[in-house]
């Protein structure tokens, strides 16, 4: 009988010519190249609905060419097994009779083609489930033409022809994740490995090839050996890329008998396209501890307070806004920086004076170094630090991608700035014992500081020529983060003379 094919909501796995019928579920095939390969997350759930409701939606099925019996066209494989299961465990025979679609066949492809869809309508398929379907679909779509090479470009306009648009970038990384990966790491693709990880271990591959032969073409061992056994090494459900590439950085100096710090700076910079380059560097020397400050001292530094305050009343002033009388802060009862919120704002923008213990000015450095990077678009690396230090820590550079997204004026800001916080935070010259145990495992910033590599911090974050800071920074912050970045300066100032005139150890060095 044929019929107008039902509105499923996916009415392309429907051809128009489609027939209503009741099958016998013994009848009919689970897709044999079903692209999904692990079971349903949704089994349980769905076998219960069929239990209680029955189908929601006919099967749809196919026939091949000279063939009696009929496979399931488009998705449908686990409803066909839970139907099945059904029977035989209740033996009632409304799961052994089932309405269906049946199309007319059409060509493999196709058929393999209508199931990725479906799946992928219904969500919960992994990235390298998908990219088998598509290399397999491939490898029909070759036969169909009679071609042995079909470019990805071509496959993309077929694919699309057929119902599912692909583009021709995430074809070559499916066909890398099959080709390449797959036989190395099936456990860690099988987890749900995403395609964004992916496209980091090709780079990494290609990157650690190019510096491989640069460094270790006189070797009896390829770089393909040394990559395969790593990736079989590190493979599992936790996969860890960075373990990879630490494995393959060793594997590289070791062979071409180099500091595991230059190659780790060249790799970085063969992985981002950038010239090999190590700079001069010259460590941070400890600054001179402030002598006790007199009387006059005090006054001094209480007038420039004071000059600050009252400008940025008078700024207010001019806006309408009423700021109360300078008043001395008292010290607070705790040191948890969330509990400082509202210093910057009770004592910048209202005009009071600064608080005068340790406490509180780690708070408020806290606070003010918070403002300024989340305004700059790197919030997420400033983190408070209590007990020790300065009140805050930098957990690690910018994101690299923010070399793509910004120009060069913007970079240069916030490269500048995260320069600035570091030095108030003295994140390069704090003890390493006492900073490294508050950075992430993966940071740059605590593996750069653990291993007192200078190049792979200067690779790993744009550093100006310090005589630009004031054309490059300082002239091009908006008025508000200049008052704050000059707060956060002297907010550093009074810290370290307190310390000093108090004898309290900011670091703990042991």
């Amino acid at each position: 009988m044929t019929i107008q094919k039902p509105s499923t909501g996916r009415e392309q796995d429907v051809s128009d010519d489609a027939e209503l019928m009741v099958l016998d579920v013994f009848c009919i095939e689970s897709y044999e190249r079903n692209p999904r390969r692990s079971e349903n997350s949704e089994y349980d759930r769905i076998k219960s609905s069929i239990r209680n409701n029955g189908l929601d939606q006919p099967l749809v099925v196919t026939q091949r060419p000279q063939s009696t019996g009929y496979i399931v066209r488009a998705g449908g494989n686990t409803r066909l097994k839970i139907l099945k299961e059904l029977h035989v465990e209740t033996g009632d025979p409304n799961f052994a009779r089932v309405p269906c679609v049946y199309t007319p066949w059409s060509c493999e492809s196709e058929v393999l083609v209508a199931h990725l869809r479906e799946n992928d309508l219904r969500g919960n398929l992994t990235f390298i489930d998908k990219a088998r379907a598509v290399f397999e679909a491939r490898r029909l779509i070759e036969q169909e033409l009679n071609t042995d090479d079909i470019t990805n470009k071509d496959l993309a306009i077929k694919l699309r022809a057929i119902g599912y648009s692909i583009g021709e970038s995430l074809i070559s990384q499916m066909s890398y994740a099959v080709r390449v990966l797959l036989p190395l790491i099936p456990k860690a693709l099988a987890s749900g490995m995403g395609s964004h990880q992916v496209v980091r271990i090709r780079a990494l591959e290609r990157a650690a090839k190019n510096l491989w032969e640069k460094r270790c073409a006189d070797g009896d061992t390829t770089f393909d050996e040394v990559f395969a056994a790593l990736c079989r090494r590190y493979d599992g459900a936790e996969w860890d890329t960075n373990a990879l590439q630490s494995a393959i950085e060793n594997e590289i100096a070791e062979e071409a008998e180099t500091s595991l710090h230059t190659i780790r700076v060249d790799l970085d910079a063969q992985i981002k396209g950038r010239a090999f380059v190590v700079p001069e560097f010259t460590p941070i020397k400890e600054p001179p501890k402030p002598e006790n400050r007199n009387k006059i001292d005090e006054q001094s530094e209480a007038e420039e307070v004071q000059g600050i305050t009252n400008e940025i009343g008078a700024e207010g002033h001019e806006r309408g806004e009423q700021f109360p009388e300078i008043e001395d802060a008292q010290p607070s009862s705790t040191e948890t920086p969330d509990n400082h919120e509202n210093d910057v704002e009770t004592l910048i923008d209202k005009g009071q004076a600064l608080p005068g213990d340790i406490k509180s000015l780690r708070g408020r450095a806290w606070t003010l170094a918070s403002r300024l990077a989340q305004r700059n678009g790197i919030g997420d690396l400033v983190e408070p630090l209590t007990g020790k230090g300065l009140g805050y820590v930098l957990s690690d550079v910018p994101d690299p991608a923010l070399a793509d997204q910004l120009d060069e004026d913007a970079l240069a800001q916030v490269c500048s700035l995260w320069w600035q916080l570091a030095a108030c935070a003295e994140m390069t010259f704090a003890p390493i014992e006492s900073i490294t145990p508050t950075l992430p495992d993966d940071s740059v910033l605590r593996r750069a500081l653990v291993d007192q590599d200078a190049e792979l911090l200067f690779n790993s974050i744009w550093t100006l020529d310090p005589g630009h800071t004031g054309y490059r920074l300082w002239q091009s912050l908006h008025d508000r983060d200049w008052r704050d970045l000059i707060s956060l300066m002297d907010n550093y100032r009074r810290i370290r003379h307190l310390a000093a005139e108090n004898g309290v150890k900011l670091w703990d060095r042991t």
